[in-house]
């Protein structure tokens, strides 16, 4: 059950990292997987990145550390250094329901 909780918030994490490259980064969608570098498949160099955070920033509700967006290289090191940030700001994580 867990772990199915945990695949799911990575999934959402996923959809809206996607939908900010898509909307603010004229990336196309159908280019946007996990394992896509950034920089070299995705075009996204480090003032985009920064831009990325902010983006981010907006829907977590948190600042978000920009020393760990230095070693996110694909879109997949993005989710995962999104994910205990997520949990932590996820309504339903803190009511339990």
């Amino acid at each position: 059950m867990l772990k199915t909780g945990f695949l799911l918030d990575k999934e959402l994490i996923f959809e809206k990292v996607k939908e900010l490259l898509v909307s603010e980064f004229k990336v196309k969608p159908e280019s946007v997987s996990l394992e896509k570098r950034l920089e070299e498949d995705l075009e996204i160099d480090s003032l985009d990145a920064v831009d990325l955070m902010v983006s981010l920033k907006e829907h977590i509700g948190e600042k978000i550390d920009p020393s760990l967006f230095r070693e996110a290289r694909t879109v997949q090191n993005v989710v995962d250094l999104l994910q205990p940030l997520w949990k932590a700001t996820d309504p339903c994580q803190k009511t339990g329901g």
